[in-house]
């Protein structure tokens, strides 16, 4: 469905150091890039896949990277408790808290999610979507 996503930032490696400890609980691991002509970037992908890929480069045109108002990227996770991991890991490495983590039922049976922002602003939302993962592990109440 979706190939990849691609967030801003005006430090790549204080996004680098968010991301890494945000995304190592839910199974992502950072790859190098090397962008043909394009700005500094790093990318994180499952190691099962090659896609999709999440994407944090530096502006292509020199100006400050800005978050969109209304935009997110969400992150499926493994497990209630991977959530909860990644939530904390991403508050320890410079996010900010959007919901701490939490079942959200009028998401759907079984959702359990947290919301922060990353270093530059960006929201993102991690997921355990015990819906769709029925041989899973149930949410934690």
């Amino acid at each position: 469905m979706f190939s990849h996503v691609t967030v801003g930032t005006q430090d790549l490696e204080r996004a680098g150091r968010f991301y890494d400890a945000v995304l190592a609980p839910l199974g992502l691991r950072q790859r190098v890039v090397t962008p043909d002509d394009g700005p500094p970037a790093l990318c994180w992908v499952s190691g099962v896949t090659p896609l999709p890929r999440f994407y944090v480069y530096m502006p292509r045109d020199g100006l400050p990277a800005t978050v969109g108002n209304g935009s997110m990227a969400a992150f499926l996770a493994p497990t209630a408790e991977a959530v909860k991991a990644s939530w904390a890991s991403g508050l320890a490495n410079g996010g900010t808290d959007e919901g701490a983590p939490g079942e959200r039922p009028h998401y759907g049976k079984g959702y359990f999610g947290a919301y922060l922002r990353d270093p530059d602003g960006n929201k993102i939302h991690i997921v355990y979507r015990g819906d769709l993962h029925p041989h899973a592990e149930r949410p934690l109440l």
